[in-house]
């Protein structure tokens, strides 16, 4: 288990309090090191304050959902209905707010736990002579780094987050651009078309980026490398 918090005192209290209860747990005070542990770390569950000395702890919450689908749950003084759905829209799983009695935030430990994914992420998508490190956010061909822009990043990784499965226009127009732009189709031909190019071995004949007209688009991980 992370513990996420930039007060030493309190994340010293949580550590012995829930290795007590018999949790392996490791502190970090910043989202740059949250972030590093989440990917290095055998991390079961995140504790996340939002107030971080670095950026602010939604900014963690959305990179590690970039990839993961480990468990956060946001431990914040912010009390507004707003600030809840926000951390929720972003991927949190569950909002407690400061201050806390413990037997609560063990409860909802346990909730958040039995919840989670039993299945390991998918780090690492090969794809042909393609690499999507999802960890790094970086693709290579044949061993080259290929550079994207961040909306041709968004939008490979939406997919390689779920490889061989067909995700809808609107899936992608929603999480690429946002909420109201699921009938902006035109941007997935244009953003498609890009990808391709610097991806596909043969743009005009993809085999990596496949479209299913009328539905949305899915990335192939049964394509081989181009036979020629």
């Amino acid at each position: 288990m992370l513990v996420v918090d930039d007060d030493p005192a309190l994340a010293r209290a949580m550590k012995i309090n829930l290795e007590a209860r018999g949790y392996r747990v490791t502190t970090t005070r910043d989202a740059g090191s949250a972030l590093r542990a989440v990917a290095e770390l055998d991390v079961d569950l995140v504790l996340l304050d939002l107030g971080l000395p670095d950026r602010d702890g939604l900014e963690v919450v959305a990179g590690v959902r970039g990839w993961s689908k480990v468990p956060v749950v946001v431990l914040s003084a912010r009390h507004t209905t707003d600030d809840k759905v926000e951390a929720l829209d972003a991927g949190a799983d569950d909002y407690v707010t400061k201050p806390f009695e413990m037997h609560e935030l063990l409860a909802r430990i346990r909730a958040a736990l039995r919840h989670s994914a039993t299945e390991p992420t998918t780090l690492v998508v090969e794809v042909g002579d393609l690499v999507v490190d999802l960890r790094r956010s970086t693709v290579t061909r044949a061993g080259e780094p290929v550079r994207l822009t961040p909306k041709e990043w968004a939008l490979l990784e939406v997919l390689a987050r779920r490889p061989g499965e067909l995700v809808t226009q609107a899936e992608l127009l929603s999480e690429v651009w946002g909420p109201g732009y699921e009938r902006e189709t035109h941007y997935l031909r244009v953003y498609l078309a890009t990808l391709r190019r610097k991806l596909e071995p043969q743009p005009a004949q993809p085999r990596y980026l496949l479209t299913e007209p009328g539905r949305g688009y899915r990335l192939d991980v049964g394509a081989g490398p181009d036979p020629s």
